[in-house]
């Protein structure tokens, strides 16, 4: 909006991640004791703690700056028309429509900025996703299916751009806030049994042709601090319904299996719900709208929910914020004081080999527990024309337009 992007502006943005009462960067910046100006250009960040992703978090969400005037002036509407200091300007939003932005003229690297126009149109189904492009309709796709690899690498018209994920799928459990305490929420032996009734492998093969890496940390086994002394166990029914046994639970045990509509979240959902039934699970799947699955996650309307979490470059990013007792988005209300306390220090060293053994410590107590089970990592997967020239893609899934060109 033309207003200068300075010290004050990022002091400003910082703050506001710090303080909004809806801000999900809270968690991120909580050892930011506060933010001082030094000069025009530059800022310090006062910690009242050492905390090691602090640098990580910057290059992302919670170092995002947004305008201090159209922010003020916006108030909680301000989503509605955000403006903040990328290369595109927001020119509208038509919900479930699309999102269009516009170069921004004053953009500091503007002579990289190569494409005046990028519409973002939101259209669930890959299948017609996949039609659009190859008819011409679309430049880029995103989320291209696992199954429709081999298609899109036979058309010479298009590019498959890939990278592995920072994040997971994962099974967040709700274990505080059930209201119908069931099973699940009650006994970590019975989230252990259907952890042990998942053939992560053969998922990957069934609904994946193998593309993606089975996982069961919040890592994926390619990232270096995953934890080598708890590898992915094989399945085991027969353990399985020994620890339901265990656990005195009546087989077999209903859950409510909550999923964001979509063929992949339904395809996974399904061969879930067939593994975990030989082991006595009865899992109801209930395919819901992406955006309201938040709300009811938030509400506690749940007792397992399946979701993708794009993931962030320090492991902090990926545990903290789901299972840090009272986190923003600890959804399933899990809380255990010595996980809390691992993960505390865990932010107190930049040393690997320090971390990695306090993550090893958290690793353990969290595959007993179980607040969530990882099922894999995916292998991020982008088409476009061949008439776009220089895209690459990030492991953090962001689709980045600086340095593009059409041909």
């Amino acid at each position: 909006d033309g207003e200068p992007l300075d010290a004050e502006a990022a002091k400003f943005s910082i703050e506001r991640h710090m303080t909004l009462p809806t801000s999900f960067r809270k968690s991120e910046l909580a050892s930011v004791d506060h933010v001082e100006v030094v000069d025009p250009l530059t800022i310090k960040l006062v910690l009242k703690t050492p905390y090691s992703p602090l640098i990580a978090q910057l290059t992302d969400r919670s170092g995002m700056m947004v305008s201090p005037k159209a922010a003020k002036e916006a108030g909680d509407k301000f989503g509605l028309h955000p403006v903040c200091a990328g290369p595109y300007k927001f020119v509208e939003r038509v919900q479930q429509d699309r999102m269009v932005f516009e170069k921004f003229a004053d953009y500091w690297n503007k002579d990289n900025i190569h494409i005046d126009r990028v519409v973002f149109l939101p259209i669930v189904d890959a299948t017609v996703r996949l039609a659009n492009l190859k008819s011409g309709g679309l430049d880029l796709i995103e989320r291209v299916l696992a199954t429709d690899i081999k298609d899109v690498r036979a058309d010479s018209r298009l590019v498959l751009s890939t990278a592995p994920e920072l994040g997971y799928l994962g099974l967040t459990v709700n274990i505080g806030n059930d209201k119908t305490k069931g099973p699940l929420s009650q006994s970590a032996k019975v989230r252990q049994a259907l952890d042990l009734s998942i053939d992560r492998e053969a998922l990957n093969q069934v609904v994946f042709n193998g593309e993606f890496t089975s996982g069961n940390q919040w890592v994926s086994p390619k990232h270096p601090y995953y934890q080598k002394a708890f590898p992915v166990r094989g399945r085991d029914i027969a353990k399985a319904k020994a620890l339901l046994k265990e656990a005195g639970v009546t087989t077999p045990v209903t859950v409510d299996y909550m999923i964001p509509k979509g063929a992949e979240n339904e395809a996974v959902a399904q061969v879930v719900q067939s593994m975990a039934a030989e082991a006595g699970f009865d899992i109801k799947i209930r395919a819901v709208e992406f955006a309201t699955t938040f709300k009811q996650a938030q509400a506690g309307e749940f007792q397992i929910f399946q979701i993708n979490w794009s993931g962030r470059i320090d492991p902090d990013g990926n545990s903290y914020i789901f299972m840090r007792s009272k986190a923003p988005q600890n959804d399933g209300v899990y809380a255990n004081p010595e996980a809390d306390k691992l993960m505390e220090d865990g932010r107190m060293t930049s040393n690997v080999e320090e971390r990695k053994a306090i993550y090893e410590k958290l690793t353990k107590i969290l595959l007993d527990d179980l607040p969530i089970i990882y099922i894999y990592h995916r292998t991020l997967l982008i088409a476009h024309t061949k008439k776009l020239d220089g895209y690459r893609q990030m492991p953090d899934g962001l689709v980045r337009v600086v340095g593009l060109k059409f041909k």
